[in-house]
């Protein structure tokens, strides 16, 4: 997801634990804002999330372990998982009982932070490298009162070991059940460039794979979600359709 050079004005890195994302740019990109209105993006993404979010609270006929964990992913890049990402975490910042915890998992090549027009200097990788840091130390608040961000942090030629590791699981578990009203977004590298993603989604309640609709070739998705059947609650946006407004298509994949 490129952005013209003018609107790539990226905030100082934060020395206070606080971020102000640009609201303004997100709002000219179309994309899911607390002052954006009744869009067709924002009620794409309400649709969306309103069956996530039941699975997450165990509305379901089964309690989904880690429900409130939900990765983005797709099958290759240039797909808009982190435009799906930053619009749900978004859209579930408004809910009146839900808090969003968007995560940047994509640590070898992070964007979250780009879109939203932040900079941090620590995140998910230092966490993982150095036993010293806490999550508290590096989620950053934002000036969208009920959404915080977890960076990436630095690149590490180790990622796919560290996100297997248990010092992972035990963050996950805290992250799932430190706050029960918590949702927390995790945008993935795609699934068939990196070992990473296919490590860090099985590690997730529940997946939300983006499909470009009309690009991606139907053996990309056949292969990527061979690759992640041992999940159980995968779940499928088609992305930028013609044929639907704003998002596009969302279903489910068993």
């Amino acid at each position: 997801m490129q952005l013209p050079p003018s609107l790539l004005e990226i905030a100082p890195p934060s020395e206070t634990g606080f971020a102000d994302i640009n609201l303004v740019r997100l709002r000219q990109r179309g994309m899911v804002t607390h002052e954006s209105g009744r869009t067709s993006v924002a009620e794409d993404f309400r649709i969306i999330k309103r069956h996530l979010l039941n699975d997450a609270r165990g509305g379901g006929s089964a309690t989904i372990p880690h429900g409130n964990l939900i990765v983005v992913t797709s099958a290759l890049p240039g797909e808009g998982k982190t435009y799906c990402a930053i619009n749900l975490a978004m859209s579930i910042s408004m809910e009146r009982d839900a808090r969003a915890l968007l995560v940047d998992a994509d640590v070898a090549r992070p964007s979250v932070l780009k879109v939203l027009g932040v900079q941090a200097a620590r995140g998910l990788m230092d966490v993982l490298l150095d036993g010293s840091v806490e999550l508290s130390d590096v989620i950053l608040r934002t000036n969208v009162p009920s959404l915080t961000l977890l960076p990436a942090g630095p690149a590490s030629r180790h990622a796919t070991e560290l996100l297997a590791s248990r010092n992972m699981s035990r963050l996950l578990d805290e992250l799932a059940s430190r706050y029960p009203d918590r949702i927390i977004i995790f945008d993935s590298p795609p699934l068939l460039l990196t070992t990473e993603a296919s490590v860090l989604v099985s590690q997730m309640g529940q997946v939300v794979m983006v499909v470009e609709a009309e690009t991606t070739a139907q053996a990309a998705v056949r292969e990527a979600l061979a690759r992640i059947d041992h999940c159980r609650n995968v779940n499928l946006i088609y992305n930028k359709s013609r044929a639907f407004h704003g998002a596009g298509y969302y279903g489910y994949y068993e």
